[in-house]
């Protein structure tokens, strides 16, 4: 069995924000209501949590081992758009055309095997539900 690899990284503040970062040195923070400060950062490739005075906050972290229902909610992708040109933004893989998905798994050969193996498991999800 494979060591589980993150692929969402996120918390949640006790007012409700939720801090996800995206991609390594994705350095996100935030004072909550309470006023005290919380951090993010490491993307899918590590987790790093600053939280100031030992706060409370709750773990929303996803990894690749995690049921596919989870994964397809919390996993993001980058996208400019089609043209490239569009400002970055990211989105669920659960709300990316079929087109798209295939089309990264043609053309992005830099994508890591286990996001591969998401975005496969996610195009034979949507087979599945064509033919039901």
């Amino acid at each position: 069995m494979t060591e589980p690899r993150i692929v969402a990284n996120r918390i949640r503040t006790p007012d409700g924000r939720v801090l996800q970062s995206y991609h390594r040195h994705d350095y996100k923070e935030y004072v909550d209501a309470n006023g005290l400060e919380y951090m993010v950062d490491g993307g899918t490739e590590y987790l790093r949590r600053t939280i100031q005075d030992s706060a409370p906050f709750e773990e929303l972290s996803v990894y690749n081992t995690d049921p596919h229902e989870v994964v397809r909610e919390a996993f993001h992708w980058g996208t400019r758009g089609k043209d490239g040109c569009q400002p970055l933004t990211w989105k669920p893989l659960c709300a990316l055309d079929t087109d798209h998905i295939e089309a990264i798994l043609e053309t992005q050969h830099h994508v890591p095997e286990h996001f591969r193996k998401i975005f496969e498991t996610e195009l034979q999800v949507r087979n599945l539900q064509d033919l039901a």
